[in-house]
């Protein structure tokens, strides 16, 4: 099958990757759990994986790179954490459920507030327009890296030097890690949520957050962490204070070995996806059934509408007749929908990595002139 669904999990993984949890299943321990070699020996490499997240995305150091399940996990704990005490957040229309979700549940509580900066002509959100919503009791302005739903990437930079200094920039990096560039220090963001299974190649259940020193979020979770373990309060410090529970050491090793691959590859196929993306538009906006909701990108991804059928039934087709794997539907991003005024079918979403070929590019856009 032609696998085009890299935004939702990476489909094909880099042979390092796959080498490193093949070892890791046949035999590790609980990280820092215990004093015997084999216990020590995977604490080693969870350090070592914490150091590698921390000198990829230029963070402020290996105790501040905190590992999750996924990247949703590591927004609800950066946001609830930034409104802990109430206050306002500013957001975009195009973002995630997971950034969405947290927030409609903190105003549906009456714990905090947020406002929703539009999409530009350009179909991306500019700083200006997010700049105008803050408020005096703005805590947090969340963003994502690239829309799951086109690839459009926010300037972050440009967001962070428009806002007031109080005011923490937390980034949603799902379709971003692995694609673009994206530095804590050089971007000036406060926390850097990552999905390990999408563009960064590892597996599912490898996620991570990385903060700032300007930022000190607190746990969602509760539990044992192999330290203090006679204090009834998580411990103090970081990594410790955010990791409660046995650590998904496959998953991290998986992470560990997928960012060492996106530190030596990340530009080259950032630039291979691109032109695959550029060539998929192409082909896509020459049929007269179809509108185009991307423009070419380095994060992979080209959405788009067919005028006589629904989304979701375009996907099934693609599957059932030509074997292609695509998404239909909404893509848990309903506000960016509503902007692209595809709220009522949602659109078919194509995503691609550095792993396809032109070939399979060339199939799709057959395949979608046969239908």
């Amino acid at each position: 099958m032609i696998y085009f669904d890299n935004a939702a999990t990476g489909g094909r993984k880099p042979d390092s990757v796959l080498s490193a949890v093949n070892a890791a299943l046949k035999q590790c321990a609980n990280p820092g759990r215990s004093g015997h070699k084999l216990s020590l020996g995977c604490a080693c490499v969870v350090q070592k994986a914490r150091e590698a997240l921390d000198e990829f995305f230029e963070g402020y150091g290996p105790d501040r790179a905190v590992f999750t399940k996924n990247c949703t996990e590591a927004l609800n704990i950066a946001i609830f954490s930034a409104l802990q005490a109430g206050g306002h957040a500013v957001t975009t229309c195009m973002e995630h459920n997971s950034v969405l979700r947290p927030l409609e549940h903190l105003r549906r509580t009456g714990k905090a507030d947020y406002s929703v900066a539009p999409l530009n002509d350009s179909g991306n959100v500019d700083a200006a327009a997010i700049v105008a919503l803050v408020r005096e009791d703005t805590k947090a302005v969340i963003v994502t890296a690239a829309s799951n739903v086109t690839g459009a990437s926010p300037d972050l930079a440009a967001i962070r030097a428009a806002l007031p200094a109080h005011v923490l920039l937390i980034c949603d990096g799902a379709q971003g890690c692995g694609h673009i560039p994206l530095s804590l220090r050089g971007q000036g963001l406060d926390a850097l949520c990552v999905a390990g299974h999408k563009g960064m190649y590892a597996i599912q259940g490898a996620g991570a957050l990385l903060f700032s020193e300007r930022f000190d979020p607190d746990p969602l979770l509760f539990g044992g962490t192999g330290s203090e373990s006679f204090n009834l309060g998580m411990p103090p410090f970081y990594p410790d204070k955010l990791e409660s529970g046995t650590l998904s050491f496959p998953a991290i090793v998986s992470l560990f070995e997928g960012t060492l691959y996106a530190r030596l590859k990340m530009k080259s196929d950032a630039e291979q996806v691109f032109r695959l993306t550029e060539f998929l538009c192409e082909g896509l906006r020459s049929n007269p059934r179809l509108t185009l909701l991307s423009r070419p990108n380095p994060c992979g991804i080209v959405a788009f509408s067919h005028r006589e059928k629904q989304s979701e039934e375009v996907a099934a087709l693609l599957s059932e007749k030509f074997s292609v794997a695509v998404r239909g539907g909404l893509h848990c991003a309903p506000l960016m929908h509503r902007a692209l005024g595809t709220g009522e079918d949602g659109a078919v979403r194509a995503s691609l990595s550095a792993f396809n070929t032109r070939e399979e590019a060339s199939v799709l856009v057959r395949a979608m002139r046969r239908l």
